[in-house]
């Protein structure tokens, strides 16, 4: 028998789909899992930011549909890639446990955020990140950045640049974390929908692979991002978007922050809801829905006029 896990083909993405891969294999010894690499948009589309490219999904689309067509039996995303609606002949089978869902700096003289020089040029192409750093210090330059892990911190020292933020959970997986500068706190930088989280998408019809990965779904996390992701969808918002939000579940508590900025950093609308965790998607549309009311949805309406 044979099991074709579909991936991007980035070093990251494959590092991710390798995980997977390892532990399906160890949990069926006499089952042959193999990766297959398959380009999306966003792959293609390398010299723009892809805020301006437009559209949802655009790391997973082309995944999705060989997934439909058959040609792979599971998609391992990095959730913070997946829209917030899926096609309805899909699903996400298995959320495994979270990476660290943390942002870091890396700066070039190990220098922290605060300590930077005025109007230091800070490379990120995400405007969730952009706004909230500007929204900390106003006089910082933001500069497009794209690429693997990898190649943004050579970018770094290859480029007029003092830092870059990237994702925590990135660096964990290609053993990379040694070139963190700083952890960024949740207080100031508030991480992407599912971010640190892999999301396993199966077809709906495929009871049988469903049932041999229900083994790597991981309770906590999966509340979490669903929380996460009905306040994304509430928005009606796609992760190209300065919306951030993280859902935490300690004991019985579900708790969830969740925030909206203008591009600027200018505006930025933040709120917290708790709540007991069979409620994770009432809780998460009820903590959109209070942000919209309190400035977000003006933002929002700005940005798609843009």
């Amino acid at each position: 028998m044979v099991l074709r896990i579909g991936t991007r083909a980035s070093k990251l993405a494959l590092a991710q789909a390798q995980w997977v891969r390892e532990r399906i294999a160890a949990q069926y010894p006499d089952l042959q899992v193999k990766l297959v690499t398959v380009r999306t948009q966003g792959d293609r589309v390398r010299d723009k930011p892809l805020s301006t490219i437009g559209g949802k999904g655009l790391f997973v689309k082309e995944i999705e549909e060989a997934l439909q067509k058959k040609e792979i039996d599971i998609a391992v995303h990095s959730l913070k890639d997946v829209p917030a609606e899926l096609p309805d002949d899909l699903s996400i089978g298995a959320i495994p446990e979270r990476e660290d869902p943390c942002d870091v700096l890396i700066s070039k003289n190990n220098a922290p955020l605060e300590d930077l020089p005025k109007g230091a040029r800070m490379g990120t192409s995400s405007l969730r990140r952009a706004a909230q750093l500007l929204h900390y210090r106003p006089d910082l330059e933001i500069v497009p950045i794209r690429g693997n892990v990898d190649t943004r911190i050579r970018k770094l020292h290859s480029l007029d640049m003092h830092a870059i933020i990237v994702a925590a959970a990135g660096l964990r997986r290609m053993d990379l974390a040694g070139h963190i500068t700083q952890v960024l706190p949740f207080t100031l930088m508030l991480p992407a929908i599912g971010q640190g989280a892999l999301g396993l998408e199966l077809r709906m019809d495929d009871q049988g692979t469903g049932n041999m990965v229900m083994f790597l779904d991981h309770y906590p996390t999966r509340t979490a991002v669903e929380a996460e992701r009905a306040f994304l969808k509430e928005l009606k918002g796609g992760c190209q978007l300065p919306v951030a939000c993280l859902g935490k579940l300690t004991g019985s508590t579900l708790s969830l922050d969740g925030m909206v900025a203008d591009v600027r950093g200018e505006k930025v609308v933040r709120d917290r809801i708790s709540g007991p965790p069979h409620d994770a998607n009432a809780l998460g549309t009820a903590l959109a829905q209070r942000i919209l009311e309190a400035g977000a949805r003006a933002i929002l309406e700005d940005i798609y006029k843009r």
